[in-house]
Parts: structure tokens; C-alpha cells; sequence
């Protein structure tokens, strides 16, 4: 009873992931079909396998560099050059993270607090809301609109901010709903926020998963690079969701 009595108020307050209790309930049954968590339905490509394997047995198995191995955000950088026209400095714009999850949450500690909103579209991934609300800061949510195909237009955007608004999530390409938005619309987006004292944080990691649209980084608008946080990591795109593996993106403080 003492540590109950222990855990803080903003801990108390974090809404229980309801999709997560599903998935235990479905890992204890047989011939289901999970709509789930996110999940890739193949396995992690065999030759990203065997470079862990061979990895481990030469004994790369000690301390990293707090951002991660300069080896692989080099990588990591070329990756959204290559892919996204985006353009990170492997040295000090990229920290590798515990997965993407982890990316959001630190992002979040080191950037709001009691008294701050957070802008959350949703339907959305539910640990946007806990994050924020752990942080003290208070979740504004956005309702986004089926005849809006789901999309953050800048009407419902410019409704949402207060002078309180510290950080607005883009959350595209969308969990659950799939939505994908445009360069237009993201044009759209950066109009509203590119003069106003607001952090975006794009969560990006569905970006390898848009099977017939392409994806466009908010963060490719030059007028919002500087405060825009990029979230993105390995699991969708590579089927390595268990490997917690994944990297933020942003200017050098």
C-alpha cells in the first residue's frame, strides 16, 4: 500500500492502452486473425537476421554512444536523403532510440510540461495521449473526420491551438486509419504553424507502408524543418517490431 500511495498523479491519470489489452486476450487464442497493434504480417528480412547473429558472436555487445552508433545514424542519414529528399546530420540531428515509442516519449519529456497542450489528431497510436499526459501537459484532441478522409486539415488545426499549445503531433501515415496526406495538404499544415511558437512532431514510422501514395515529410517544408521532430525507426518498415529499434530526427540544440 505504501508504493501505491507512492505513484504520482500524473502517472495515475495515463489512460490504459485499450488495443493492448485485446492483443493479450488474442495471444491466448488459437485461428485469430489480429486487427491489432501494428504488426507486419512477414518476418524480419533474413540478412538483417544474420547481421545481428554475426554481431553478437564478434562481442558487439558493449556501450554505444548515447545517440546510437555513429555507424548506423550515418546510415540512417542517407536512408532519408536517399528516400524522403531529408537532410540530417549523422553527427549531432540524430538519436537512435529503444523503438519509435521511445523516441515520442523523450521527445515529449523534453519538451512540455504542466500548463502546455499537446495537439493529438485521432483516430491515432494511443501512447500519444499517456506520453502527455505522464508529462504533465494536457492532451487537445482533434476529431478527425471520415469525410475528410481522415485527414488534419488546417480549419480543424487553427481551431486547436491556444496560446497554451506547446507541440502538435502529425501522425501520418495514420494508425489505424491508414490516412495519408498530401504535399498540398501538408503545404496546408505548414501555413498554419510555419509563424507560431509550436513544435511538430511527425511520427512517421508507417512511411515504407504507403503501398500507392506517396509519403511527404512535413519536415521537407524548409519554413518548419528547424522545429519539427521526425520520428521514425525500423519496425514496420523492416519487420522489427521486437527489436525496439528507432531514431528522431531534429536540429541540434
Amino acid at each position: 500500500m505504501i508504493l501505491e500511495n507512492m505513484i504520482l498523479d500524473n502517472v495515475r491519470n495515463m489512460p490504459p492502452s485499450g488495443i493492448r489489452k485485446y492483443f493479450d486476450l488474442i495471444n491466448e487464442m488459437e485461428d485469430v486473425i489480429s486487427l491489432g497493434v501494428g504488426e507486419p504480417d512477414f518476418i524480419t528480412p533474413w540478412n538483417v537476421i544474420e547481421a545481428g547473429i554475426y554481431s553478437l558472436e564478434k562481442g558487439q555487445t558493449h556501450y554505444s554512444s548515447n545517440a546510437g552508433f555513429i555507424e548506423l545514424r550515418e546510415e540512417i542519414s542517407k536512408y532519408l536523403n536517399r528516400r524522403f529528399n531529408l537532410s540530417y546530420n549523422p553527427n549531432n540531428e540524430i538519436l537512435v532510440t529503444v523503438g519509435g515509442s521511445d523516441g515520442i516519449d523523450l521527445a515529449l519529456r523534453a519538451l512540455v510540461g504542466p500548463g502546455d497542450e499537446v495537439i493529438i489528431p485521432e483516430p491515432s497510436f494511443v501512447a500519444y495521449k499517456g506520453c502527455a499526459t505522464f508529462c504533465g501537459a494536457t492532451p487537445k484532441i482533434i476529431n478527425l473526420r471520415a469525410e475528410d478522409e481522415f485527414k488534419l486539415t488546417a480549419k480543424l488545426l487553427e481551431e486547436a491551438i491556444t496560446p497554451k499549445t506547446k507541440v502538435v503531433i502529425i501522425p501520418f501515415p495514420n494508425n489505424p486509419t491508414g490516412a495519408i496526406m498530401t504535399n498540398d495538404e501538408l503545404k496546408e499544415i505548414v501555413d498554419v504553424l510555419k509563424d507560431k511558437d509550436i513544435i511538430i512532431l511527425s511520427d512517421e514510422i508507417y512511411a515504407e507502408l504507403s503501398y500507392d501514395k506517396d509519403h511527404y515529410s512535413i519536415a521537407s517544408f524548409s519554413e518548419v524543418k528547424d522545429k519539427t521532430l521526425v520520428i521514425n525507426g525500423f519496425s514496420k518498415a523492416y519487420a522489427m517490431t521486437g527489436w525496439r529499434l528507432g531514431y528522431v530526427c531534429g536540429h541540434p540544440i
